[in-house]
C-alpha cells in the first residue's frame, strides 16, 4: 500500500528547495542591483566609500558572485560551490561593512548573517532532490 505521508527525506528536500529559492532570489536581486541599478561604476564608488579593498576588482566580483551564484542556487546546480562562494561573500560583507553598524538593520549584521547561514548551509547540505537535472549538485 502506498502512503502519502512525506518522509523525513522528502521534508528535508523541500526545506532545501525553499532555502535555495529564497536565498537565491535575494542574491540575484542584489547582483542585478549592483550591475544595473547602481551600475558597476556606482558600486565601485560605493565600495570605495565603504573602505572595501580593491574596489575596482571587488565590486564586479561581488556583483557577479551574487548574480551567478544566486541563479545557481535557484537551479540547484553547483549548489555547494555557489553556496561556499556566497558564504565567503557575506562573511566579507559582514567583516568589512556591517559589523561596525552593530546587529540590527538597516546597516547591521542581522540580514547578512541570515544570508551567510543560508549560503553556508547549502554549501554543506547541497541542493536536495528538487533541482534541475543538468550538471553536478
Amino acid at each position: 500500500m502506498t502512503t502519502l505521508t512525506p518522509t523525513t527525506a522528502d521534508r528535508t528536500d523541500l526545506a532545501l528547495l525553499l532555502i535555495r529559492l529564497a536565498a537565491g532570489l535575494v542574491f540575484v536581486m542584489h547582483g542585478i542591483q549592483k550591475f544595473f541599478t547602481y551600475t558597476l561604476p556606482g558600486t565601485t564608488q560605493a565600495f570605495t566609500q565603504m573602505g572595501v579593498p580593491v574596489p575596482g576588482i571587488s565590486a564586479p566580483l561581488v556583483a557577479g558572485v551574487e548574480l551567478i551564484g544566486g541563479l545557481l542556487l535557484i537551479a540547484g546546480v553547483l549548489t555547494r560551490w555557489a553556496g561556499a562562494a556566497l558564504a565567503v561573500n557575506m562573511l566579507a560583507a559582514i567583516a568589512l561593512v556591517h559589523l561596525k553598524a552593530g546587529f540590527f538593520n538597516p546597516n547591521g549584521v542581522e540580514f547578512p548573517l541570515v544570508l551567510l547561514a543560508a549560503a553556508a548551509a547549502l554549501a554543506v547540505a547541497g541542493p536536495g532532490r528538487y533541482r534541475l537535472p543538468a550538471g553536478p549538485a
